[in-house]
């Protein structure tokens, strides 16, 4: 390795000379006619908020199965051909005087009848329509309604949505509380929208606050607040439209508007700051805007560059969950840079000199890092501390980052059910009823379609497969056409149901005994599928759908880890002419977030410090999509910091050529802006671990820790640390690198 191979002098990189040349002149333009600039924003804001305000009611619940999934086909063809599948609404009823007594039997069949008869139901069968003893508790006193709701998941959603009012409550003797997929969607697009509310009303003035201890000034800190606000509404905008094309999770307008928020505020922060430098520096108002625009500016394009393409990794999944966060955090995330680049510009012009009005914590600002001179500050002086001792302080910080990301060796992932929801809300309150006093593979048994077989003609094949599958470890029984099963012999006769209607085609339902969201659940479903059947056989029902996310999941996770990787690695290449520094920087990102990782596994899959994030339901389990989400969003957020510092170290290595002077310089810089924009991005972030859905608090918890642990004791520590071990071997690159570099790399 030479280190003679140093990054190309400050007069090259042709094109990042036009694209900066262009934003200058584009900020000179905004600055010129800043009347006009403000009055556009501001209509723009108005239209925004009008093509919005309905955001909610656009948005679905659900797209966590792949729909190319063999349990989705499963589900589709027996809801099409049968009239038959898992119950999307499953009805609760109690009462004490016990469900086999006559007032209850009337009321109960009158329950079935109104539910069988609304509109959009498949079927709806119960205890008292069927007689069947297992949809009846073992004390006698409860018993179950199975409702199946036509069209697609989001179909079922909206369809739940306006039945459950009419059939929960009371029915005569009866108490009816509602549960099953559809409603729990709905309790949980419910209570999310509540959140939301809850977390902008929490986040904002906590932001405030922050960027007046940053800034000191309180005109200074309003500015990327008024940026963020415009951002949100234009999101919410965004959202809606894009709502028109493609499905959109319930979920994207708190994480998209926390994002949006978030970075809007950050872009703002970086941008002021410089705008600050360059008025001290003696340049004019306009000079000052211009200048801020061309560095500052090319580095949020940069940054935001940086977290788009992390999130757009997203897109590799089959699941509309994911892709409809991928393609709104895309899009909110350039918004983010574009209003601050939009709007900061005429809004400083009008401002000028008196951004500094109104320093209400001058006292404090004064002692806070960065105020003084630029080797007498408290991140000079950490940068120097860590640099004088690279490998104890960097060798006890990776110990830290290590034994923070252990326990995500034993993470457990399933899908989102009831227990995402309250404790206390109705739907988790009903499934606790079917978890404790109901066999729960009843009421979500694997099912087994063969679309193709004759029941009538291949009977005798019919009976050998269904006393195969009752003789797979954990099932209960297999109904069929051909009779119910148990340990590979009959125990009942044939029932209705298991045969199409018209044509060939019919299914088998398979009960076992044990959870369908467990391993064993899954264990079981595999089991079932490995069993010869007579003809093509689909296998679906709620372990199915697990397993087969699970699979997709892991099938294309190593996609979206190249996606990440080598969009980072070119980016930081062209924006460094370094190809350590990107290999680095992939290196700290992965380790600072698996140790976000291991404390999620021990607070949210294990319990322990729940006290920290509000009271919720632990079910040994995390989320599958949600590590996916956290990986792509927080990895995207490091890059952004790590982008922002290392700007202002190569500005300086690139004036001195020394790699120790340019680190302290880049922390001082840095490292209050760094602080104050991780606070907000974590504050904003945090907000989400307000909030009474575990998946949005289990994201939001664990997004903000990412970003604190990144923005302290990696960009804080971990950095100067290995930049000082690595010298001037930091900037190495090969010649024919370094040479490309030269023509097409980004510089200031």
């Amino acid at each position: 390795m030479s280190a003679t191979a140093q990054v190309p002098p400050p007069d090259t990189g042709d094109r990042a000379v036009a694209v900066t040349g262009r934003l200058a002149r584009v900020a000179r333009l905004l600055v010129g006619r800043r009347r006009v600039a403000l009055l556009v924003v501001a209509l723009v804001a108005v239209i925004a908020a009008v093509a919005g305000g309905g955001v909610e009611g656009m948005l679905s619940s659900g797209g966590y199965t792949p729909q190319s999934a063999q349990s989705v086909s499963a589900d589709q063809v027996l809801a099409q051909r049968f009239h038959a599948g898992a119950p999307d609404l499953i009805l609760v009823a109690h009462t004490d005087a016990g469900v086999s007594d006559a007032a209850a039997v009337r009321a109960g069949e009158a329950l079935t009848e109104q539910a069988a008869k609304a509109q959009g139901v498949v079927y709806a069968r119960s205890f008292w329509s069927t007689g069947d003893a297992t949809l009846r508790s073992g004390d006698g006193d409860t018993a179950l309604v199975l409702v199946k709701l036509a069209g697609d998941e989001d179909a079922a959603y909206h369809r739940a949505h306006d039945l459950t009012p009419v059939l929960e409550g009371r029915h005569g003797p009866l108490n009816v509380r509602v549960t099953g997929l559809s409603q729990v969607n709905s309790e949980a697009d419910d209570q999310s929208s509540k959140d939301l509310t809850r977390a902008e009303l929490l986040a904002a003035p906590l932001t405030l606050l922050i960027l007046l201890a940053a800034f000191g000034s309180l005109l200074a800190a309003l500015l990327p607040v008024l940026v963020g606000v415009v951002a949100v509404l234009v999101t919410y905008a965004m959202l809606a439209g894009l709502a028109q094309v493609t499905s959109v999770s319930v979920f994207a307008l708190n994480i998209t508007t926390a994002l949006g928020f978030g970075l809007a505020v950050d872009y703002s922060l970086f941008l002021i700051s410089r705008y600050r430098e360059e008025l001290a520096a003696g340049r004019d108002v306009t000079e000052a805007v211009a200048a801020a625009v061309r560095t500052a500016g090319r580095t949020v394009l940069f940054s935001a560059l940086t977290v788009a393409l992390s999130l757009a990794a997203l897109l590799v999944f089959p699941l509309y969950f994911l892709r409809s966060l991928a393609y709104a955090g895309v899009l909110v995330v350039i918004l983010a840079a574009v209003a601050a680049l939009v709007v900061l510009p005429p809004m400083l012009a009008v401002i000028g000199r008196r951004i500094d009005r109104w320093d209400v914590f001058a006292p404090l600002r004064r002692r806070l890092p960065g105020a003084r001179g630029p080797e007498q500050g408290v991140w000079h002086r950490t940068a120097m501390v860590v640099m004088r001792r690279p490998v104890a302080v960097g060798g006890v910080v990776a110990v830290v980052l290590v034994a923070l990301a252990l326990p995500f060796l034993q993470a457990r992932f399933a899908l989102m059910d009831d227990r995402v929801l309250p404790r206390h809300s109705d739907a988790q309150v009903a499934a606790d009823v079917l978890r404790t006093q109901f066999r729960s593979a009843q009421t979500a048994p694997d099912v087994v379609v063969l679309p193709d077989v004759d029941a009538a003609a291949q009977g005798a094949s019919l009976t050998a497969y269904a006393e195969r599958l009752s003789r797979v470890p954990h099932t209960v029984r297999v109904d069929s056409a051909a009779g119910s099963f148990a340990g590979g012999r009959q125990v009942a006769p044939a029932a209705d149901g298991y045969v199409a209607p018209r044509g060939a085609g019919t299914w088998l339902s398979v009960l076992s005994d044990v959870d369908p969201s467990s391993a064993a659940g899954e264990r079981h479903v595999r089991a079932v599928r490995a069993v010869q059947a007579p003809g093509a056989a689909l296998v679906g029902g709620a372990a199915a759908s697990q397993v087969d996310t699970k699979d997709v999941l892991a099938d294309r996770l190593p996609w979206a880890g190249g996606v990440i990787a080598a969009s980072m690695l070119v980016l930081l290449f062209l924006f460094s002419g370094s190809v350590v520094i990107p290999l680095k920087q992939l290196v700290l990102n992965i380790l600072s977030l698996t140790a976000s990782f291991g404390a999620m596994v021990y607070v949210f899959q294990d319990g322990h410090l729940k006290w920290l994030v509000g009271d919720f339901v632990s079910t040994g389990r995390l989320e599958v999509t949600v590590p996916i989400l956290m990986f792509c969003v927080a990895f995207g957020l490091s890059m952004d910091y790590s982008v922002f510092l290392l700007s202002r170290i190569r500005e300086e290595y690139l004036a001195t050529g020394d790699t120790t002077r340019a680190v302290a310089f880049g922390l001082e810089r840095t490292g209050r802006l760094i602080t104050a924009a991780a606070l907000v991005v974590a504050t904003v972030l945090g907000a989400l671990a307000t909030s009474q859905l575990s998946i949005l608090k289990l994201l939001g918890a664990g997004l903000a820790l990412a970003v604190i642990v990144d923005a302290t004791l990696v960009r804080g520590l971990l950095v100067p640390a290995l930049m000082r071990l690595l010298g001037r071997h930091n900037w190495w690159a090969p010649g024919p690198l370094r040479r490309l570099h030269q023509r097409i790399g980004l510089t200031d």
